[in-house]
């Protein structure tokens, strides 16, 4: 039995989708000091439909291992706001993704072309 149903093609999508998230979040926080709301905000500009809870814990996992560091910051419209920088491990780190993307994107394509 298959399992070509649109059930599972979406949750294929949706794993495709979870595993770039750090990587496109690290991507986002390189481009300079960010609030999560503008990671929110960029990630849903490139269709990478992401909510809050999906993000938080990405942000907490790359400040657990030392990718990023972040600052509070008063905020004129509420609450302080944590505002987010890669740290020097957190660089170190986009290069060896940005290879392995590269890499992976490159055999995908590959794949691609002769199907």
């Amino acid at each position: 039995m298959t399992r070509d149903t649109p059930a599972s093609s979406d949750n294929a999508k949706a794993q495709m989708r979870k595993g770039i998230l750090e990587f496109c979040a690290i991507l986002i926080i390189a481009q300079g000091e960010v609030y999560a709301s503008d990671i929110l905000q960029k990630l849903r500009e490139a269709d990478l439909l992401v909510v809050e809870g999906t993000l938080y814990p990405i942000l907490s996992r790359l400040k657990n291992d030392e990718l990023v560091s972040y600052e509070w910051r008063e905020s004129r419209n509420g609450p302080p706001r944590k505002y987010y920088t890669l740290t020097k491990k957190g660089k170190e780190s986009l290069k060896d993704l940005t290879g392995t993307w590269n890499a992976l994107t490159s055999s995908i394509t590959s794949l691609l072309d002769h199907a």
